[in-house]
């Protein structure tokens, strides 16, 4: 039996709201823990003693947040439902020395992050955004939006090999961009210059973390505006459905389960930090919440041996120039509803149990939804998902939003998924 939609094209143009305003992992969940607390959520800080109180929580730490909602018919061993995500994505990030330059020109020097589209960061005008971490020990998060910097691409009069045997980057030599012009190079030149910009006095920064960013905006793409093209919905497309469906189910106090957002870090690299997916951020909260309500460890084993999660991440829509490349039965396409993503090497988390809760999801949501395995001669990228599962003994379901362009600066979608997959993910919450 399917419940009328909550969500609708609106929520797309506030996905793509969402997407501007978080250039870096930092700001998606500052933006993130904007919206939980108009919502009535309130953050707990993980050095105080928690309280066993019912209502909206969230924990922040660097890039990663949790959220969750206690309603008043929660016992200690009420299991969980949770909505996985991540909030970093592929780009190029500012070195510890990161003045740089040669031959009149100034540059950055950057490092690259994941396994981003390289070509897709040449002759994009390009921001800076980031944590600014201080001599007093606080931290401020900073945001250049506008043109900066930009990584040049050679003319093809000085590489007339392009054409037929394509563009070769080499990471080290050809990704540094330029920020302007000048022989003298003078080490500290960003920093001040950041400080600058931020209201900061010179020396007050002792520490960041940096990225590059195109700054140019979201926007409805196609004759009838039926797709979105973005940067990072790989993957903020999630984190900004989980957000909006956590803040949905907690209008309600008659849940069977305690919904949760868990959105990590450092995905594209491997998850293996304090704030990613491997780390214990999620175990550590989920427990807590247990215990603050007054459970024992046996209450703690019940409620995760009763707890499903749904590692949301963006999967691959089929590619119309590039068909033959992905599995000939399973073609997920734009606008066709989420997807559910199955490897059967354990690349991703899903089983046929996992597929029937989501499929029951989808049924009360109204909303359909399409299967995606790759093809057999295609190695397959992976997730939070198995690492989620292994990690927490808790059974998790891979599922997404079909993209073209995943890992490029600008990615492409279909206008009407994001809103289809809310609402997939508000009846997975509310049980």
């Amino acid at each position: 039996m399917s419940t009328a939609p909550r969500f609708d094209r609106g929520h797309t143009e506030d996905l793509m709201s969402f997407l501007a305003a978080a250039p870096t992992p930092y700001h998606a969940v500052a933006s993130a823990a904007e919206r939980l607390e108009k919502a009535g959520f309130r953050q707990v800080e993980e050095t105080d003693a928690w309280d066993g109180t019912t209502g909206g929580k969230y924990v922040l730490r660097g890039g990663a947040i949790v959220a969750w909602y206690v309603p008043e018919s929660a016992a200690p061993h009420t299991p969980f439902r949770i909505v996985g995500a991540h909030t970093d994505s592929p780009n190029l990030r500012v070195k510890p020395r990161p003045d740089a330059g040669g031959h009149g020109w100034r540059q950055v020097a950057v490092e690259i992050y994941g396994g981003p589209l390289l070509n897709s960061w040449l002759d994009r005008d390009l921001g800076l955004a980031g944590r600014l971490s201080l001599r007093d020990g606080t931290s401020r998060l900073v945001n250049i939006d506008r043109p900066l910097l930009r990584v040049p691409q050679l003319a093809i009069h000085m590489d007339r090999s392009v054409p037929a045997d394509g563009l070769k980057l080499d990471k080290q030599r050809h990704m540094q961009p330029v920020w302007g012009l000048g022989d003298d190079i003078h080490e500290g030149d960003l920093i001040r210059f950041l400080e600058e910009e931020t209201g900061l006095s010179e020396g007050e920064v002792t520490g960041w973390d940096l990225m590059t960013y195109s700054v140019e905006p979201p926007a409805f793409l196609g004759r009838d505006r039926e797709l979105v093209a973005g940067p990072r919905m790989d993957n903020l497309l999630s984190v900004h459905a989980g957000t909006a469906a956590l803040v949905a189910a907690s209008t309600r106090d008659d849940l069977p389960y305690i919904p949760v957002l868990a959105a990590f870090d450092h995905e594209e690299n491997g998850s293996q930090s304090d704030t990613g997916a491997d780390g214990p951020l999620l175990g550590g909260v989920l427990e807590r919440s247990v215990f603050a309500r007054g459970g024992s460890y046996e209450d703690r084993a019940r409620a995760f041996a009763g707890t499903v999660c749904l590692s949301s991440d963006t999967g691959h829509a089929v590619h119309p120039n590039y068909a033959e490349r992905h599995d000939p039965t399973h073609h997920p396409r734009a606008n066709g509803g989420p997807i559910l993503k199955v490897n059967v090497n354990n690349r991703y988390a899903t089983d046929g149990a996992g597929r029937s809760v989501f499929a029951a999801a989808c049924e009360r949501a109204g909303v359909p939804f399409q299967s995606f395995v790759s093809n057999n001669a295609m190695p397959c990228g992976t997730t939070i998902g198995p690492i989620t599962a292994a990690r927490h003994g808790i059974k998790t379901v891979d599922i997404g939003v079909a993209i073209l362009s995943m890992h490029s600066v600008r990615e492409l979608c279909g206008a009407d998924d994001p809103h289809m997959l809310a609402n997939a993910l508000v009846a997975f919450l509310e049980g």
